[in-house]
């Protein structure tokens, strides 16, 4: 698999905006030498983390300040729009990372002895059973009521199931009403993730659309400018690099 998919704990899920982001660069880590904390112990970090209840009430504090923004910018200007990534920001694939072990299954493995049995990522997808983050969704709701369109950028490819798929999956979920989905072209190639993402924020932009708010998981969903604010959610299961090549997984 292209993507570089690494643990991490700790998340401090603050909002930042586009602006500072549009300032960093990309510096290769320089890892340190030392004994890391034992993968097993890592693991049960993220169960508690992920079962405990911690990890929705980081989550909702994030987007509650995404909706004071977006109930105070939605008025003052022309054709408001709010970006949602979809993985892990607008539906939640806990059930399919619990019974993975935290590892990434790519293809056609059944979902079928869920929850306690591996399952590929791609038959959850189809499975449609993903359930919606509340606090993304009670955003979406509450924007909506302030007649501000909704995008969906997805990571996933576009293949013609996958996206049936997909809308099946977010309304069953309750999103009803967005303006627009978009998932991975196969023309998209070997693009990054932000390069991807950003692209596609520009193409909204050029509708005339103001992206007042842009809400992610993962820090390639929001660099790459096109918005006035970026909201990262804390989510410690997996990392993208920046530098590699987008899997159906953001």
């Amino acid at each position: 698999m292209a993507a570089l998919l690494v643990m991490a704990f700790a998340p401090n899920g603050r909002a930042d905006t586009l602006a500072s982001a549009r300032t960093k660069t990309y510096q290769p880590q320089t890892l340190q030498i030392t004994q890391p904390i034992n993968r097993g112990q890592l693991k049960q970090q993220l169960y508690f983390y992920a079962c405990s209840g911690a990890d929705d009430s980081e989550i909702t504090k994030v987007l509650a300040d995404a909706q004071g923004y977006v109930e105070k910018r939605a008025s003052e200007v022309s054709k408001p729009v709010l970006v949602l990534d979809i993985d892990e920001t607008s539906l939640s694939n806990l059930p399919q990372e619990l019974a993975s072990d935290f590892g990434y299954i790519e293809g056609d493995i059944p979902c079928d002895r869920l929850p306690k049995g591996p399952c590929g990522f791609d038959k959850w997808v189809m499975s449609g059973k993903a359930k919606a983050i509340a606090g993304t969704l009670a955003l979406f709701k509450a924007v909506k009521a302030r007649n501000v369109a909704v995008f969906f950028i997805t990571g996933r490819y576009k293949d013609e199931k996958l996206r049936a798929a997909t809308v099946k999956n977010l309304q069953a979920a309750g999103y009803e009403g967005w303006a627009g989905l978009v998932l991975r072209p196969s023309t998209a190639g070997n693009m990054t993730s932000a390069g991807y993402k950003s692209s596609e924020r520009g193409k909204i932009a050029a509708q005339g659309y103001t992206i007042i708010v842009n809400v992610g998981d993962q820090q390639s969903d929001l660099d790459g400018g096109y918005g006035e604010r970026a909201y990262k959610l804390p989510k410690p299961f997996y990392y993208l690099s920046l530098i590699a090549r987008l899997t159906a997984r953001v």
